[in-house]
C-alpha cells in the first residue's frame, strides 16, 4: 500500500504535463497563422490604403518621391473630380456604368436560371459537353474579338451606345453565370420541385417561387460577380465609346494625359468609382459567403 502510495502522485503530477504539451504547440501555431494572417491580409489592403491617402493630398506632394506620409490633407483632389475647378463632370460615366452593369447583369440571371436549372435539375444530354462549350468561350482572348465587334457596332450604327455595353457585358458574363449557378442548383432537393409540378406549377412558377428563394445566396453571389466584372471593364468601353455612353472606367483614364499624370486626382477619382462596388459587396456580404459556400459541405 505505502509503494502505491508514494508512485501515485508523480504519475498523476506527469499526466498534465504530458497533455499540455501538445495543447501549447497547437495554440502558439494557431497564434502564429492568425499573425501571419494579419499580415498577408493587411499587405493586400496596402495599396488601397495608400491610394486612399494619396487621393487626400495636394498634386504637389502626390508626386514627391520618396512619398511623404505627413504631407498636409486637403479635399482638391475630390472637388476637381466632380467638376469644381471647371473640369468635366462624372456623373454621366457614373450613371453609364450603372446602367450597363445593372441591366447587364439582370439580363444575365434570367438567361442563366433556366440554363442552369436545365443542366443541373433537369439534366440534358451530353451537359457535360455544354459546359465545357459554356467554358472554352471564356478561353478567347477579349481583343480578339475587339475587331469584329468594333466592325459590327460600325455597321449597325450602334457605337457609342450602352446598350451595346449591356448586350457585351451579358454575352461575356453569361458563361461564369451559368457554371455558378450550375453548381448551386445542383444542391436544390428534387423532391420540393417534384412535389411542385404535382400541384400544377409550370417550369416558370417553379422556377420564380421554388428554385429562386432555395438558392437565393447562390444567385445573389452570381449578381454580385457580374455587377463587379461589368463595371470594372474598360478595353471594350474605351473602344466602342465615346462622348454619349463612356463609362466609369474610360473616364478615369482622361487623367493621364499628355500634360502628365495627375496623381492626387486620378487616386480620388479611383476612390468614388470603388464605392459602388464595395457598398454592394459590404450589402451583400452574407449572401455571398453563403453562395460561394454552398455545396462545399454536405
Amino acid at each position: 500500500m505505502s509503494a502505491s502510495t508514494a508512485t501515485s502522485p508523480s504519475v498523476t503530477s506527469s499526466v498534465p504535463s504530458s497533455v499540455n504539451g501538445p495543447e501549447r504547440k497547437a495554440r502558439r501555431r494557431s497564434a502564429a497563422l492568425g499573425v501571419a494572417a494579419w499580415v498577408v491580409g493587411i499587405g493586400f489592403c496596402l495599396p488601397a490604403l495608400w491610394m486612399v491617402l494619396t487621393s487626400f493630398h495636394a498634386e504637389a506632394d502626390a508626386a514627391t518621391n520618396p512619398p511623404s506620409l505627413a504631407a498636409a490633407l486637403t479635399l482638391d483632389g475630390y472637388r476637381t473630380f466632380f467638376g469644381g475647378g471647371g473640369g468635366p463632370t462624372p456623373w454621366p460615366p457614373l450613371v453609364n456604368s450603372l446602367a450597363a452593369s445593372f441591366f447587364s447583369t439582370v439580363l444575365v440571371l434570367l438567361l442563366a436560371l433556366p440554363a442552369a436549372y436545365a443542366l443541373s435539375i433537369r439534366r440534358v444530354r451530353k451537359w457535360t459537353d455544354v459546359m465545357f462549350f459554356f467554358l472554352s468561350t471564356k478561353m478567347l482572348p477579349v481583343v480578339a474579338g475587339l475587331l469584329p465587334v468594333y466592325l459590327f457596332a460600325k455597321n449597325t450604327g450602334l457605337l457609342d451606345n450602352i446598350w451595346l455595353l449591356v448586350l457585351l457585358y451579358t454575352s461575356m458574363n453569361l458563361p461564369i453565370a451559368v457554371w455558378m449557378m450550375q453548381s448551386f442548383l445542383a444542391d436544390v432537393p428534387v423532391s420540393i420541385i417534384e412535389a411542385a409540378q404535382v400541384d400544377g406549377a409550370r417550369l416558370p412558377t417553379v422556377l420564380r417561387r421554388v428554385v429562386a428563394p432555395v438558392a437565393g445566396p447562390g444567385i445573389a453571389a452570381t449578381a454580385l460577380i457580374c455587377f463587379i466584372f461589368s463595371w470594372n471593364e474598360l478595353l471594350f468601353a474605351r473602344v466602342l465609346t465615346g462622348v454619349v455612353a463612356g463609362t466609369a472606367p474610360v473616364h478615369l483614364t482622361t487623367f493621364v494625359t499628355s500634360q502628365g499624370l495627375f496623381l492626387a486626382q486620378l487616386c480620388a477619382a479611383s476612390v468614388v468609382v470603388s464605392l459602388p462596388v464595395l457598398v454592394a459587396g459590404y450589402a451583400a456580404q452574407d449572401k455571398l459567403v453563403q453562395g460561394l459556400s454552398l455545396g462545399a459541405v454536405k
